[in-house]
């Protein structure tokens, strides 16, 4: 088992870190794009959630698995591609020189000036920015909040591979014609 994680979750994880890759490079828009061209890549990376039960419940345990057991694999190759996913994010910012949030907080003030909205508006949300900016600089903070992008796609990814691998019926395994 913990090879199938390790295998299953290191694709996935390359995967999300080539997809996070192109999507900062590739998508100039950072705002709902972005954020949508970001989960796409997440979602396609964790495909191999799926891929990963069902190669271990077909090869390993001869078509049979049940819901824990797949889940517990799933959730094991999503955690693996999810440390790739923080990693990934971190040698982004280390790269960058971790100039991130001061960017995206001048893009999208620059963005709500564009639209009109009122200076109020606009300090307040600059002041709750720069508080956050501020912890975002803290790598454990950072860090756990990268986490929580990915983990819930991991999550609701190993949720239906367990649900539907747990039938010995849905996609048998190939038997070798003889």
């Amino acid at each position: 088992m913990g090879r199938i994680i390790a295998v299953y979750g290191a694709i996935a994880g390359v995967i999300v870190i080539i997809g996070m890759f192109i999507s900062i490079t590739f998508v100039a828009d950072h705002g709902t794009m972005g954020m949508v061209a970001g989960y796409l890549s997440m979602l396609v990376a964790l495909l191999f959630v799926f891929i990963g039960v069902k190669r271990y419940r077909d090869v390993n345990l001869g078509g049979v698995i049940g819901f824990w057991k797949a889940l517990g694999v799933g959730l094991g190759i999503g955690l693996v591609a999810a440390l790739f996913y923080v990693l990934g994010w971190e040698l982004y910012m280390w790269q960058t020189g971790g100039t991130f949030m001061t960017d995206y907080i001048a893009r999208s003030v620059e963005d709500m000036r564009a639209a009109g909205k009122p200076a109020a508006e606009i300090a307040a949300f600059s002041a709750e920015m720069g508080a956050m900016a501020e912890q975002y600089k803290n790598p454990l903070f950072r860090m756990a909040l990268t986490l929580t992008e990915i983990f819930p796609v991991a999550l609701l990814v190993s949720l239906v591979s367990a649900a539907l691998l747990r039938k010995s019926g849905f996609m048998p395994a190939l038997q070798p014609r003889g």
